[in-house]
């Protein structure tokens, strides 16, 4: 037995060895935080760890490098920092999608940039979803351990093959941000700075529809308008405070996730049939998506 845990221990050290020259620190004032060198003049980070500002100082192995926040996308947290030169160093291929109860090992960096490591075991996978903010995660990959100064770098599995890049969710929680979404909205956060999604410009709350309309709106809660942007899409189409949103297109709209999952960057120019209730009665506009201005 005592052979079997050396050999696992080396294994995963040796994982860990292969993938520091990826691992940076960086500065966010009192503390740090971490980030993968996806390209070589390229950091992503999760960006819910990056103070608002522009110039950090990062660190690796005890060098110091500057980067400018290139982009930040709070739907997917993944936030893109710009080196002012480029660092060699070799990412990891991406891991197949691994099964439950296998391990893995969350890498980190300390204040100077050396390696920092979690052993972990995989959770729950399943299949893409929605963030409350809007964007899309192409899977699901939770992790049995919580994340510090270590969130933002890379989770391998025991093959030493990238999974993607911790975050952390409830409770601090580890989740795995996996490649194929970081190489999705990579190339628009640096050209762009942000993933454009759709906008309706409503501010929206969870309600029951009353009892004795449910029948007829074939179901039994909705989203009420709060309030409405000024010259946005759904007051140009009509829509009114107090209205009950209840389906985009034939997908009822119930909660936040759902509306955002149908405001994806596809959508943007879309028209689309917005059915709601309006003092006690059906109707139907027609509203076109228009992308979230900008922050």
């Amino acid at each position: 037995m005592t052979d079997v845990i050396d050999q696992m221990s080396a294994l995963f050290a040796d994982r860990v060895a292969a993938v520091a020259p990826c691992v940076v620190a960086i500065g966010t004032g009192r503390h740090h935080a971490s980030g993968i060198l996806w390209r070589p003049d390229v950091v992503v980070a999760s960006a819910q760890t990056l103070p608002d500002r522009v110039d950090f100082t990062l660190r690796r192995g005890g060098a110091e490098f500057i980067a400018k926040l290139a982009g930040c996308d709070p739907g997917t947290n993944v936030a893109a920092l710009r080196l002012a030169e480029p660092i060699e160093a070799a990412l990891p291929s991406a891991a197949p999608t691994p099964r439950v109860g296998s391990l893995a090992v969350a890498v980190g960096a300390d204040d100077t940039g050396v390696p920092t490591a979690r052993l972990a075991m995989v959770h729950a996978t399943g299949p893409a979803w929605h963030s409350q903010a809007g964007g899309r995660i192409d899977a699901l990959l939770r992790l049995d351990v919580r994340v510090g100064t270590d969130e933002g770098g890379p989770v391998l599995d025991s093959a030493g093959q990238l999974l993607g890049m911790s975050t952390a969710g409830p409770r601090r929680r580890a989740l795995a941000i996996p490649v194929a979404t970081i190489d999705r909205v990579l190339d628009p956060l640096l050209t762009e700075g942000r993933v454009a999604r759709g906008w309706l410009g409503t501010g929206l709350q969870p309600v029951m529809v009353p009892e004795t309309l449910r029948t007829a709106a074939g179901q039994d809660s909705g989203m009420m308008v709060m309030s409405l942007a000024p010259g946005g899409p759904a007051a140009a189409a009509g829509v009114l405070a107090g209205d009950i949103l209840l389906d985009l297109d034939g997908t009822p709209v119930r909660r936040m996730r759902a509306l955002a999952a149908a405001m994806g960057p596809e959508q943007i120019g879309k028209s689309v049939a917005l059915r709601l209730l309006r003092a006690g009665a059906l109707q139907t506009l027609s509203v076109t998506i228009a992308a979230r201005p900008a922050a």
